[in-house]
Protein backbone atom coordinates (compact mmCIF):
# COMPACT_ATOMS: atom_id res chain seq x y z
CA UNK A 1 0.00 0.00 0.00
CA UNK A 2 2.73 2.52 0.90
CA UNK A 3 4.90 1.41 -1.98
CA UNK A 4 1.94 2.08 -4.21
CA UNK A 5 1.03 5.39 -2.50
CA UNK A 6 5.07 6.48 -3.22
CA UNK A 7 5.28 5.65 -6.87
CA UNK A 8 2.27 8.06 -6.98
CA UNK A 9 3.67 10.22 -5.34
CA UNK A 10 6.98 10.21 -7.08
CA UNK A 11 5.11 10.32 -10.61
CA UNK A 12 3.44 13.54 -9.70
CA UNK A 13 6.87 15.02 -8.57
CA UNK A 14 8.54 14.16 -11.99
CA UNK A 15 5.39 15.94 -13.63
CA UNK A 16 5.62 18.93 -11.70
CA UNK A 17 9.25 18.71 -11.87
CA UNK A 18 9.04 18.78 -15.73
CA UNK A 19 6.82 21.39 -16.41
CA UNK A 20 8.80 23.68 -13.70
CA UNK A 21 11.78 23.45 -16.16
CA UNK A 22 9.39 23.52 -19.30
CA UNK A 23 8.37 27.14 -17.55
CA UNK A 24 11.57 28.32 -16.65
CA UNK A 25 13.23 27.52 -19.96
CA UNK A 26 9.91 29.38 -21.62
CA UNK A 27 10.70 32.43 -19.52
CA UNK A 28 13.71 32.07 -20.53
CA UNK A 29 13.40 31.97 -24.22
CA UNK A 30 11.35 34.85 -24.24
CA UNK A 31 13.89 36.92 -22.40
CA UNK A 32 16.24 35.93 -24.79
CA UNK A 33 15.41 34.08 -28.20
CA UNK A 34 18.09 31.65 -29.57
CA UNK A 35 20.21 33.69 -31.92
CA UNK A 36 22.34 32.12 -34.58
CA UNK A 37 26.43 32.34 -33.14
CA UNK A 38 27.46 34.46 -36.51
CA UNK A 39 25.41 37.14 -34.89
CA UNK A 40 26.96 36.52 -31.36
CA UNK A 41 30.67 36.18 -32.15
CA UNK A 42 33.51 37.29 -34.87
CA UNK A 43 36.39 34.82 -35.53
CA UNK A 44 39.81 35.95 -34.50
CA UNK A 45 41.84 37.67 -37.24
CA UNK A 46 38.92 38.17 -39.79
CA UNK A 47 38.57 41.83 -39.58
CA UNK A 48 38.18 45.01 -41.60
CA UNK A 49 41.06 47.76 -42.25
CA UNK A 50 40.41 51.58 -42.14
CA UNK A 51 41.84 53.44 -45.00
CA UNK A 52 41.50 57.40 -46.22
CA UNK A 53 43.46 59.19 -48.07
CA UNK A 54 43.27 63.31 -48.96
CA UNK A 55 41.30 64.09 -52.50
CA UNK A 56 39.76 66.74 -54.84
CA UNK A 57 36.23 67.34 -56.28
CA UNK A 58 36.14 68.69 -59.47
CA UNK A 59 32.72 70.28 -60.95
CA UNK A 60 31.40 71.94 -58.36
CA UNK A 61 28.84 75.11 -59.21
CA UNK A 62 30.60 77.40 -57.44
CA UNK A 63 29.94 75.90 -54.17
CA UNK A 64 33.77 74.98 -53.89
CA UNK A 65 36.66 76.16 -51.63
CA UNK A 66 37.75 79.57 -50.59
CA UNK A 67 40.84 78.75 -48.96
CA UNK A 68 44.38 78.41 -50.42
CA UNK A 69 44.38 74.38 -49.66
CA UNK A 70 42.73 73.54 -52.56
CA UNK A 71 44.85 75.67 -55.00
CA UNK A 72 48.22 74.39 -53.33
CA UNK A 73 46.37 70.88 -54.13
CA UNK A 74 45.43 71.98 -57.97
CA UNK A 75 49.37 73.29 -58.27
CA UNK A 76 50.67 70.23 -57.01
CA UNK A 77 48.51 67.91 -58.79
CA UNK A 78 49.06 70.10 -61.99
CA UNK A 79 52.93 69.85 -61.72
CA UNK A 80 52.39 65.96 -61.94
CA UNK A 81 51.36 66.08 -65.41
CA UNK A 82 54.05 68.77 -66.23
CA UNK A 83 51.98 72.40 -65.94
CA UNK A 84 53.29 75.17 -64.23
CA UNK A 85 51.05 77.38 -62.74
CA UNK A 86 51.12 80.05 -60.31
CA UNK A 87 48.72 80.45 -57.37
CA UNK A 88 47.14 83.72 -59.14
CA UNK A 89 46.53 81.45 -62.60
CA UNK A 90 44.05 79.26 -60.08
CA UNK A 91 41.09 81.38 -59.22
CA UNK A 92 38.50 78.85 -59.08
CA UNK A 93 35.35 78.05 -56.93
CA UNK A 94 34.54 74.54 -58.46
CA UNK A 95 36.96 72.68 -56.83
CA UNK A 96 37.05 71.75 -52.90
CA UNK A 97 39.72 69.47 -50.93
CA UNK A 98 38.39 66.65 -49.15
CA UNK A 99 38.85 63.76 -47.38
CA UNK A 100 38.33 59.92 -48.21
CA UNK A 101 37.53 57.27 -46.11
CA UNK A 102 36.29 53.73 -46.26
CA UNK A 103 36.48 50.14 -44.34
CA UNK A 104 38.42 47.38 -46.08
CA UNK A 105 36.43 44.39 -45.40
CA UNK A 106 38.05 41.24 -44.42
CA UNK A 107 38.54 38.51 -47.39
CA UNK A 108 38.45 41.50 -49.88
CA UNK A 109 40.75 40.86 -53.12
CA UNK A 110 42.43 42.71 -56.09
CA UNK A 111 39.87 44.19 -58.23
CA UNK A 112 36.82 44.25 -55.89
CA UNK A 113 35.25 47.36 -54.91
CA UNK A 114 34.08 49.58 -51.95
CA UNK A 115 31.93 52.07 -51.06
CA UNK A 116 33.84 55.38 -50.00
CA UNK A 117 32.56 58.36 -47.48
CA UNK A 118 33.89 61.64 -49.15
CA UNK A 119 33.77 65.10 -46.23
CA UNK A 120 34.78 68.67 -47.10
CA UNK A 121 38.59 69.41 -45.79
CA UNK A 122 37.91 73.25 -46.18
CA UNK A 123 35.09 76.19 -46.37
CA UNK A 124 33.19 74.38 -49.47
CA UNK A 125 29.47 74.54 -49.24
CA UNK A 126 28.55 71.75 -51.06
CA UNK A 127 29.84 68.72 -52.88
CA UNK A 128 26.06 68.33 -54.93
CA UNK A 129 27.61 67.08 -58.38
CA UNK A 130 30.92 67.29 -57.94
CA UNK A 131 33.77 64.68 -58.96
CA UNK A 132 36.21 62.75 -56.87
CA UNK A 133 39.53 62.55 -58.99
CA UNK A 134 41.80 59.52 -58.06
CA UNK A 135 42.99 59.57 -54.91
CA UNK A 136 44.93 56.81 -53.38
CA UNK A 137 43.62 55.38 -49.95
CA UNK A 138 46.36 54.57 -47.04
CA UNK A 139 46.22 52.17 -43.93
CA UNK A 140 48.07 52.89 -40.98
CA UNK A 141 51.28 51.62 -41.94
CA UNK A 142 51.32 53.83 -44.92
CA UNK A 143 50.50 51.16 -47.90
CA UNK A 144 47.69 52.50 -50.69
CA UNK A 145 45.51 49.08 -50.50
CA UNK A 146 42.87 50.83 -52.39
CA UNK A 147 42.39 53.82 -55.22
CA UNK A 148 38.97 56.00 -54.95
CA UNK A 149 37.45 58.18 -58.09
CA UNK A 150 34.30 58.67 -59.21
CA UNK A 151 31.31 61.40 -58.99
CA UNK A 152 29.87 61.93 -55.47
CA UNK A 153 26.52 61.53 -53.81
CA UNK A 154 25.43 64.24 -51.25
CA UNK A 155 21.54 62.72 -50.78
CA UNK A 156 20.28 66.31 -50.26
CA UNK A 157 20.70 70.27 -51.72
CA UNK A 158 21.75 73.34 -50.92
CA UNK A 159 19.91 76.93 -52.51
CA UNK A 160 19.71 80.15 -52.13
CA UNK A 161 20.58 84.01 -52.85
CA UNK A 162 22.23 87.32 -51.20
CA UNK A 163 19.35 87.06 -48.29
CA UNK A 164 18.10 83.33 -47.60
CA UNK A 165 19.05 80.05 -48.53
CA UNK A 166 17.10 76.32 -47.87
CA UNK A 167 19.40 73.40 -47.27
CA UNK A 168 17.99 69.85 -47.21
CA UNK A 169 20.16 67.32 -45.06
CA UNK A 170 24.19 67.55 -45.35
CA UNK A 171 25.57 68.69 -48.22
CA UNK A 172 28.81 68.76 -47.49
CA UNK A 173 29.58 65.03 -46.98
CA UNK A 174 28.51 62.22 -50.15
CA UNK A 175 29.49 58.89 -50.87
CA UNK A 176 30.78 56.99 -53.98
CA UNK A 177 29.29 53.74 -54.32
CA UNK A 178 31.94 50.83 -55.29
CA UNK A 179 34.19 53.91 -56.00
CA UNK A 180 37.50 52.38 -54.43
CA UNK A 181 39.24 49.68 -56.35
CA UNK A 182 41.01 47.24 -54.31
CA UNK A 183 45.06 46.95 -55.40
CA UNK A 184 45.98 44.72 -52.60
CA UNK A 185 44.71 42.26 -50.54
CA UNK A 186 45.33 42.61 -46.45
CA UNK A 187 46.43 38.99 -45.19
CA UNK A 188 44.44 37.63 -42.90
CA UNK A 189 45.54 34.73 -40.86
CA UNK A 190 42.34 33.29 -38.65
CA UNK A 191 43.20 29.57 -38.44
CA UNK A 192 47.06 28.56 -36.55
CA UNK A 193 48.02 25.36 -35.27
CA UNK A 194 44.15 23.65 -35.98
CA UNK A 195 42.44 26.34 -33.65
CA UNK A 196 40.29 29.33 -34.12
CA UNK A 197 39.31 31.53 -31.96
CA UNK A 198 35.61 33.22 -31.23
CA UNK A 199 35.20 36.46 -30.04
CA UNK A 200 31.83 37.89 -28.49
CA UNK A 201 30.40 41.01 -29.63
CA UNK A 202 29.11 41.57 -26.55
CA UNK A 203 30.75 39.60 -24.01
CA UNK A 204 29.63 37.72 -20.54
CA UNK A 205 30.70 34.63 -19.23
CA UNK A 206 27.27 33.01 -19.28
CA UNK A 207 26.82 33.25 -23.17
CA UNK A 208 30.43 32.04 -23.67
CA UNK A 209 29.70 29.20 -21.64
CA UNK A 210 26.93 28.56 -23.60
CA UNK A 211 28.43 29.36 -26.70
CA UNK A 212 30.87 26.61 -26.11
CA UNK A 213 28.40 23.88 -25.06
CA UNK A 214 26.32 24.58 -28.01
CA UNK A 215 29.59 23.94 -30.38
CA UNK A 216 30.48 20.69 -27.98
CA UNK A 217 26.76 19.06 -28.59
CA UNK A 218 27.56 19.57 -32.11
CA UNK A 219 31.04 18.27 -33.10
CA UNK A 220 32.02 17.31 -29.84
CA UNK A 221 34.63 18.14 -26.77
CA UNK A 222 36.69 20.76 -29.14
CA UNK A 223 35.64 23.83 -27.53
CA UNK A 224 36.60 25.52 -24.16
CA UNK A 225 35.84 29.02 -23.02
CA UNK A 226 38.56 31.05 -22.41
CA UNK A 227 37.07 34.49 -20.72
CA UNK A 228 34.35 36.49 -20.94
CA UNK A 229 34.63 37.55 -24.66
CA UNK A 230 37.21 34.29 -26.32
CA UNK A 231 35.67 30.64 -26.84
CA UNK A 232 38.97 28.73 -28.54
CA UNK A 233 37.68 26.38 -30.99
CA UNK A 234 40.02 23.33 -32.20
CA UNK A 235 39.24 21.78 -35.57
CA UNK A 236 37.41 17.82 -36.22
CA UNK A 237 39.34 16.25 -38.10
CA UNK A 238 36.74 16.11 -40.23
CA UNK A 239 37.24 19.54 -41.42
CA UNK A 240 41.34 19.89 -40.93
CA UNK A 241 41.91 21.01 -43.72
CA UNK A 242 38.31 22.35 -44.76
CA UNK A 243 38.60 25.38 -42.23
CA UNK A 244 36.26 27.70 -43.85
CA UNK A 245 33.68 24.98 -44.40
CA UNK A 246 33.75 24.26 -40.32
CA UNK A 247 33.81 28.11 -39.91
CA UNK A 248 30.15 28.06 -41.89
CA UNK A 249 29.20 25.37 -39.95
CA UNK A 250 29.78 27.08 -36.68
CA UNK A 251 27.79 29.95 -37.65
CA UNK A 252 24.56 28.47 -37.92
CA UNK A 253 24.64 27.18 -34.56
CA UNK A 254 21.53 28.15 -32.15
CA UNK A 255 22.96 29.72 -28.82
CA UNK A 256 20.54 31.65 -26.82
CA UNK A 257 22.67 34.78 -25.32
CA UNK A 258 22.67 35.87 -22.04
CA UNK A 259 22.76 39.76 -20.72
CA UNK A 260 23.46 41.86 -17.76
CA UNK A 261 20.43 43.33 -15.95
CA UNK A 262 20.68 47.06 -17.50
CA UNK A 263 18.29 49.88 -17.57
CA UNK A 264 19.24 52.67 -20.12
CA UNK A 265 17.50 56.62 -19.92
CA UNK A 266 18.43 59.14 -21.93
CA UNK A 267 17.46 62.48 -20.08
CA UNK A 268 18.08 64.59 -23.32
CA UNK A 269 15.07 63.01 -25.33
CA UNK A 270 13.65 61.40 -22.16
CA UNK A 271 13.73 58.25 -23.54
CA UNK A 272 13.92 54.91 -21.21
CA UNK A 273 14.99 51.08 -22.01
CA UNK A 274 15.18 48.56 -19.89
CA UNK A 275 15.48 44.59 -20.21
CA UNK A 276 13.52 42.09 -18.92
CA UNK A 277 15.63 40.63 -15.97
CA UNK A 278 16.23 43.51 -14.27
CA UNK A 279 14.10 43.35 -10.77
CA UNK A 280 12.97 45.92 -8.01
CA UNK A 281 12.96 45.19 -4.50
CA UNK A 282 10.36 45.84 -2.52
CA UNK A 283 9.48 49.50 -2.53
CA UNK A 284 7.01 52.42 -2.17
CA UNK A 285 7.29 55.14 -4.61
CA UNK A 286 5.79 58.74 -3.95
CA UNK A 287 4.94 61.09 -6.76
CA UNK A 288 3.28 64.64 -7.15
CA UNK A 289 3.88 67.59 -8.78
CA UNK A 290 3.79 71.28 -8.16
CA UNK A 291 3.27 73.71 -10.82
CA UNK A 292 4.60 77.36 -10.32
CA UNK A 293 3.29 79.83 -13.13
CA UNK A 294 4.28 83.51 -13.25
CA UNK A 295 2.68 86.33 -15.27
CA UNK A 296 3.74 89.55 -16.09
CA UNK A 297 1.31 92.16 -16.34
CA UNK A 298 2.41 96.06 -16.20
CA UNK A 299 0.09 99.04 -15.82
CA UNK A 300 0.30 102.57 -17.07
CA UNK A 301 -0.50 104.98 -14.74
CA UNK A 302 -1.11 108.46 -15.97
CA UNK A 303 -2.01 111.98 -14.02
CA UNK A 304 -4.45 114.15 -14.11
CA UNK A 305 -5.18 116.83 -16.21
CA UNK A 306 -2.28 119.89 -15.29
CA UNK A 307 -1.37 117.72 -12.70
CA UNK A 308 2.34 118.23 -13.60
CA UNK A 309 3.06 114.32 -13.46
CA UNK A 310 4.63 112.06 -15.46
CA UNK A 311 2.96 109.09 -17.22
CA UNK A 312 4.67 105.90 -15.35
CA UNK A 313 4.35 101.98 -15.74
CA UNK A 314 4.08 100.46 -12.54
CA UNK A 315 5.11 96.73 -12.37
CA UNK A 316 2.58 93.91 -11.53
CA UNK A 317 4.10 90.23 -11.13
CA UNK A 318 0.80 87.73 -10.72
CA UNK A 319 2.19 84.33 -8.70
CA UNK A 320 -0.17 81.27 -8.75
CA UNK A 321 1.20 77.69 -7.73
CA UNK A 322 -0.82 74.72 -8.22
CA UNK A 323 0.34 71.34 -6.55
CA UNK A 324 -1.49 68.28 -7.28
CA UNK A 325 -2.77 65.52 -5.19
CA UNK A 326 0.58 63.04 -4.93
CA UNK A 327 0.08 59.06 -4.24
CA UNK A 328 2.36 56.59 -3.11
CA UNK A 329 3.01 53.12 -5.10
CA UNK A 330 4.12 49.86 -3.02
CA UNK A 331 5.67 47.54 -5.18
CA UNK A 332 6.65 43.68 -4.25
CA UNK A 333 9.62 42.38 -3.96
CA UNK A 334 9.19 40.16 -7.41
CA UNK A 335 7.99 43.67 -9.20
CA UNK A 336 9.81 44.47 -12.43
CA UNK A 337 10.82 47.55 -14.11
CA UNK A 338 7.94 47.21 -16.41
CA UNK A 339 5.55 46.74 -13.51
CA UNK A 340 7.13 49.90 -12.00
CA UNK A 341 6.69 52.05 -15.71
CA UNK A 342 2.85 50.53 -16.06
CA UNK A 343 1.92 51.33 -12.62
CA UNK A 344 4.04 54.90 -12.92
CA UNK A 345 2.31 55.50 -16.23
CA UNK A 346 -1.72 54.51 -14.70
CA UNK A 347 -0.78 57.84 -12.48
CA UNK A 348 -0.01 59.94 -15.27
CA UNK A 349 3.37 60.20 -14.70
CA UNK A 350 5.71 61.55 -17.85
CA UNK A 351 8.93 59.77 -19.22
CA UNK A 352 11.08 62.13 -17.50
CA UNK A 353 9.14 61.69 -14.23
CA UNK A 354 9.85 57.79 -14.63
CA UNK A 355 13.53 58.57 -15.67
CA UNK A 356 13.88 60.54 -12.05
CA UNK A 357 11.89 57.80 -10.13
CA UNK A 358 14.56 55.17 -11.49
CA UNK A 359 17.17 57.01 -10.41
CA UNK A 360 15.84 57.44 -7.39
CA UNK A 361 14.95 53.62 -6.93
CA UNK A 362 18.65 52.89 -7.96
CA UNK A 363 19.97 55.51 -5.42
CA UNK A 364 17.64 53.53 -2.79
CA UNK A 365 19.43 50.19 -3.11
CA UNK A 366 16.00 48.63 -5.07
CA UNK A 367 16.69 48.61 -8.56
CA UNK A 368 19.01 45.19 -9.17
CA UNK A 369 20.49 46.01 -12.64
CA UNK A 370 22.91 48.46 -14.05
CA UNK A 371 21.02 51.88 -14.82
CA UNK A 372 23.17 53.86 -17.79
CA UNK A 373 22.33 57.48 -18.00
CA UNK A 374 23.17 58.41 -21.24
Amino acid sequence: MFRRLYKVVFCFLCVFGILGAILVESEASELAPSVRLKDLAVVEGARSNQLTGIGLVVGLPGTGDRSGMATRMIRNMAEQYGLSLGTREIRSRNVAAVTVTCNLPPFTREGQTVDVLVSTLGDAKSLDGGVLLQTPLKAANGNVYAVAQGPVTTGGFAVGGAATQVSRNITTTGRIPGGAIVERDVPMEYASDSKLSLLLRQPDFTTAQRLALSINNKFGQIAVPLDAARVEVAFPPAYAQYPASFVASLEQLEVRPDSVARVVVNERTGTVVMGGNVKISAVAVSHGNLTVAVAEAPQVVQPEPFAGGRTAVVPRTEVAIEEQQGRVISMPTTATVTELVDALNSIGATPRDVITILQAINEAGALHGELVVM
